[in-house]
């Protein structure tokens, strides 16, 4: 069995609630029995692409778990490689690719300098081909990425979503290995098909967003109140796909309910 844990939109700001609230989240992976072959960070590492937040981020993200990221729509491309990387400065797009026993996992970088909304550019798209072309025949694959390609009935992000997502499916569709796409953005839990595969957005650790039926913009869009998850994704030996979506109790582990 393969267990990846998926955590999103974790927004550090340098203050303490949010770090406390990864810092919760790591602490529970790692104290798991079965602790998790790696940790995929979907975007928005932070809140505003500061280096000092990537700093923050750095700190508070040390595991002996693999942590593999990506930006998001709050994230700044150089600062990411300089202080969370140690790479040199660019504006190119962060994709990078892991091996991880029988699964490979493609982690696509969705954003836009500048822009709240996403897209994966030519560039990507062939990195993406050669990845695919290089990975073992007949071993899965996971591709994750920030923005979601598909509709979630939310009245903040489907209008920041992932723009010409027909493209991204094409490559789904065509690919059997593919057996989930991975994104963030959403600040919700949601699970939806695209292309025929299963959609799995992660929750985030900062707070919650909710959908068209229960918020009213501008007002009451964010809930800052819910505890912070995370998602956990188990790929078997048969390579069929589970997922788990667990929150995390900031007031700790209560072994037996409350009287």
């Amino acid at each position: 069995m393969i267990l990846v844990a998926q955590v999103s939109d974790t927004h550090f700001d340098l203050g303490s609630r949010n770090a406390e609230r990864v810092e919760a989240v790591l602490a529970f992976l790692n104290g798991l029995r079965r602790t998790p072959d790696a940790i995929l960070l979907t975007g928005d590492v932070t809140d505003a692409g500061k280096p000092e937040q990537y700093a923050q981020a750095k700190l508070a993200l040390a595991t002996d778990i693999p942590v593999y990221a990506i930006p998001g729509n709050h994230d700044d491309r150089a600062a990411f490689r300089t202080t969370l990387l140690g790479e040199a400065a660019s504006d190119a797009p962060i994709n990078h690719a892991h091996r991880i026993g029988d699964l490979t996992v493609a982690l696509l970088d969705s954003s836009i300098p500048g822009e709240p909304s996403g897209l994966l550019s030519d560039e990507t798209y062939a990195w993406l081909h050669d990845v695919l072309a290089t990975a073992p025949a007949d071993k899965p694959v996971l591709l994750a990425l920030h923005h979601p390609p598909a509709h979630l009935f939310s009245p903040v992000v489907d209008e920041i979503a992932l723009a010409e997502p027909e493209k991204l499916a094409e490559v789904v569709a065509n690919d059997q290995r593919i057996v989930a796409v991975l994104t963030g953005h959403a600040h919700s839990s949601a699970t939806t098909t695209f292309a025929g595969k299963p959609l799995l957005v992660a929750p985030s650790t900062a707070s919650v967003l909710g959908g068209d039926w229960e918020l009213e913009l501008p007002d009451h869009v964010m809930d800052y109140a819910p505890d912070p998850a995370v998602a956990l994704h188990l790929i078997d030996e048969t390579h069929s796909l589970t997922t788990h979506f667990r929150s995390v109790p900031m007031s700790g582990w209560l072994g037996v309910p409350p009287a």
